[in-house]
């Protein structure tokens, strides 16, 4: 399964380097933003209480879309990992993502197209709840692969211009996989206990925004909305990421990272490592640091 991971990790790459290396450039866009952000927390005698804290972001995003008479082709790779410690604490991960987008349009009149879209989400490396309590074991609850999201599907895209696009899919295929052994003997993400892999048919919708909201600051916001045909279709599964971006100077920036998710197939894992059911997962970053735009 090992071998799986790293095929498929190369094979996005492989997708994404194919499009920045086509012979006629002249009807390619493609760029990108390399950042790493910093935060630090330091109290000497501090009557308030408190705990010394270090955290660091790293961030990857890279595009490259093609637009030729009626053909359209748009690949996102966006990759970030993240780091904090506090106090006596061990150094533990923040943020972890994979998240690649390949989307092919034929243009139908108006702003429509006919399109297919890939999309594949994961992370680098093992999360845990970590106990709460000295002495109790840290409740491993993801890895590399475990979950990974992969999705297929075709439909119409609405795209009236660069800021907005709308894809909305009848035929989508979901596949949950969970590459690790533990995890996947606990049923977890959905699967049934001892399986790797769990297949989903419904409805997509993909719901995607890249605006300067002012000179300097950019917003991108991506609403992935999911529903299962044949298991309790009308729950929606949503995952919702917003990025705030604010230019300082040529090098420095502020960011705003928030993610929403909700998936009624996947149960909440408390300290303890009890089952608490499915709950809305949010998570906020604000970070100041460097960034290169490209």
């Amino acid at each position: 399964m090992k071998r799986l991971s790293f095929t498929l990790l190369l094979a996005l790459v492989a997708i994404f380097v194919s499009a920045q290396e086509k012979q006629d450039t002249s009807y390619w866009k493609k760029g990108g933003m390399a950042s790493i952000t910093f935060s630090q927390t330091s109290l000497t005698n501090w009557s308030g209480g408190g705990d010394n804290a270090v955290s660091t972001n790293a961030l990857l995003d890279l595009f490259a879309n093609f637009n030729k008479g009626k053909n359209s082709w748009e690949n996102t790779l966006k990759l970030e990992y993240g780091l904090v410690k506090q106090g006596d604490e061990g150094v533990r991960k923040s943020i972890d993502k994979i998240d690649f987008t390949s989307k092919y349009g034929y243009k139908n009149g108006g702003h429509w197209f006919y399109t297919a879209l890939f999309d594949f989400k994961t992370q680098f490396a093992k999360g845990y709840n970590y106990a709460s309590t000295d002495g109790e074991p840290d409740v491993k609850v993801s890895n590399l692969l475990a979950p990974a999201y992969m999705t297929f599907s075709v439909g119409m895209d609405y795209k009236p211009n660069d800021i907005f696009s709308a894809y909305i899919s009848p035929l989508t295929s979901k596949m949950t996989i969970v590459n690790d052994d533990d995890l996947s003997d606990a049923g977890a993400f959905g699967v049934d206990a001892g399986d790797n892999f769990r297949g989903e048919f419904g409805a997509f919708t993909k719901l995607a925004l890249n605006k300067d909201l002012m000179k300097n600051v950019n917003l991108k916001s991506t609403l992935d909305l999911f529903s299962n045909y044949s298991d309790n279709f009308g729950n929606v599964d949503v995952t919702w990421d917003v990025m705030i971006n604010m230019k300082i100077n040529s090098v420095l920036t502020a960011t705003i990272n928030t993610s929403l998710v909700y998936d009624d197939d996947v149960d909440y894992i408390d300290d303890e490592g009890m089952n608490k059911g499915p709950k809305i997962q949010f998570k906020e970053i604000v970070g100041l640091g460097l960034a290169y735009k490209f």
